[in-house]
Order: C-alpha cells, then structure tokens, then sequence
C-alpha cells in the first residue's frame, strides 16, 4: 500500500512540474513609442507686437502656425544689432526648426546666427541675403502704396501728400518711392514730402512729423513707422486731413481719417513658409508674394470710401487690374 501512495505522488508531482514549465512566459510590458520631436517656430520683431500694423501681424503668423500646425512658439523683442543676432543664437542654441526675424534689418544677424546653427532655418520678412539655411520673403508692399499715391493724387485739394517714416530702411524707402511713382502717375507736378522720426516707437515724434507736414500743406499721409503711426493718426484726426494705413487694415484705429489701407497679409505667409520647412521642401531663394499671390491688397474704409470720387474708385479698379497683368510696374528700390 505504501508503494501506492508513493508512486501516486511522485505521478502528481511530475504532473505539475510540467505543466509549471509548458506555462507560457508573462508578457513583457508595452514601451511606448519616443515621442515626437515637437516642431518649433521663433520670432523676433523690431517693436511691440501690439502696434496695430507690422509687428502685430507677424505674431498673428506664429499664432497660427501653433494652431494650425501644432508647433511650440517664442518670441523676442530686439533692437539693437547685438540683440538681434543674440535672439537668434539662441533659438539656434535651443534646437528651433525655424527662426523670423521680421523685417530688413535681420538680415546680417540671420547670416551669423545661420553659420554657427546648420540645423535651424533662418527667415527675415525682407531683405536679398540668402545662405544654405537663410532666405529673405520679399512682399510686395510698392504695389499696394502705389495705388495709394495714385488716390492721394486724385482726391488731394492741395495738391501735396506727406510721407511719415521710422527708420530709413531700403524697404520702407522702396515703398515710399512706390508712393511717389503712384502719385506722379496722375500728376507729375504732385509733390510729395517725406520725414523719418530714426524709430518706430516715439509716438510723439511721429505725431510732431505729421504736424510739420500739415503745416506744409500736405492733406494726405501715409506712414510707415509701426507702433509710432498712431501718433500720425492722431495727427490726421485733430488736423483734419486724411491718411492711409500700412500694412494691416488700420481702419479702426482712425474711422474718420484713414481713406484705405496697404495690406500684406503676413500670416497666411508665415503658415506657409512654415509648412514648406516642417516639410523639408525649403529652398535658400528669395519668395515673393504680391498682389498675384493674394497677399498684398488695397482696403478701403468702407465708412469713408463713399466720399472718394467715382472717377477715383475707377482708377484705382484700372491701375490695380494693370498691376495683376504686369501693365504697370510699380517700382521697387531694392
């Protein structure tokens, strides 16, 4: 009987041992996937990105580009050279796939920074420097301001026009000869009278240059001068003259002076530019985006639009269908 029971139990132990070692092995936990290197877009303007004009529009860019794109944004406000190559170190040195210097003035600090980072691409909103990874996009603001010196030539009583501008760069003096060309288009011996503040901040200097205008009988003005245009503007109303508005619809911030508007619309350029990077399709070459391309408009008010002649309107419908088919070439100075 002992023998029985023995062997029963070596059976049920050699039973179990086996089934302990047929047993399948607990599965190892899951590692999750790396994460996704995130794309990420610097920008550094020359001015407050509540100017209401340029730099305003260039912060709406990167807005967008996180919205629609997902990506990690960071801006920076510089003013000196100094600043601008440091703003740009450092969005290299931080490993961004793409850095906007807005505005002429990056150029040189885009080349440096773009030497010394290979990996980040650097793009200023004007300007003709290109390098393996930096590109200028060019818009083509002369043929928005020239209309507007075709409309303060036509609608103007005494026969002047006035020129408000912050620092004398070549693509604020390209638009102001634009400008001129415009005006002289309808009146050769229209006079148009130019003054530069040397900043884009000092509202009152801004304002003071608009005085001395007025005082020099200019009765329209456009400006070019960012955050300091709205000391034109408060210029225009208490004078009682008429303006313009410089890159974004300024409409609103002078009902009763501003006759219309030169557009560029800077952000849906900023998107755009950004997918062509995420994409690895840029190209070191100079983009253009003008009237042809949707960017670059003339906006009316349309409160004050009803008090400018049918004559005016006309023109202005014939000289911006002229521009669109290359019939007239607004002039460029750089």
């Amino acid at each position: 009987m002992k023998r029985v029971v023995v062997l029963f139990t070596l059976l049920t132990l050699l039973s179990c041992a086996r089934r302990e070692t047929t047993a399948p092995a607990p599965a190892e936990p899951a590692t999750a996937p790396p994460a996704a290197k995130p794309f990420r877009v610097g920008l550094l303007t020359p001015g407050s990105i509540n100017d209401g004009g340029w730099n305003a529009l260039a912060w709406e860019g990167v807005q967008r580009i996180k919205s629609e794109l997902g990506a990690e944004i960071s801006h920076q406000e510089t003013k000196t050279p100094a600043e601008m190559t440091e703003g740009f170190r450092a969005f290299g040195r931080s490993g961004f796939d793409l850095a906007f210097g807005h505005g002429f003035e990056y150029q040189e600090a885009a080349k440096t920074a773009g030497e010394q980072y290979p990996n980040t691409i650097f793009v200023t909103t004007s300007g003709s420097t290109i390098a393996k990874n930096v590109a200028p996009m060019r818009f083509q603001i002369e043929e928005a301001t020239y209309v507007l010196g075709v409309i303060a030539a036509r609608e103007s009583k005494t026969g002047k026009a006035g020129l408000v501008g912050g620092i004398n760069v070549p693509s604020i003096a390209s638009s102001f000869l634009a400008f001129k060309a415009g005006a002289h288009s309808v009146n050769p011996k229209f006079e148009v009278k130019e003054v530069y503040t040397g900043n884009f901040d000092d509202l009152g200097a801004a304002k003071l240059a608009t005085q001395s205008l007025v005082k020099a009988g200019v009765d329209y003005v456009f400006h070019q001068a960012n955050e300091a245009g709205r000391g034109v503007f408060q210029a225009c109303a208490e004078e009682k003259i008429r303006c313009f508005g410089a890159n974004a619809d300024q409409s609103e911030l002078a009902p009763d002076s501003i006759v219309a508007s030169a557009v560029v619309d800077v952000p849906s350029a900023y998107v755009e530019t950004a997918k062509i990077v995420r994409e690895g399709r840029f190209k070191p070459e100079i983009q253009h985006f003008g009237m042809n391309q949707g960017t670059v408009s003339v906006v009316w008010n349309e409160k004050l639009k009803p008090t400018i002649s049918a004559h005016t309107l006309a023109e202005v419908d014939r000289v911006i269908a002229g521009i669109k088919s290359g019939a007239v070439k607004p002039p460029a100075g750089f």
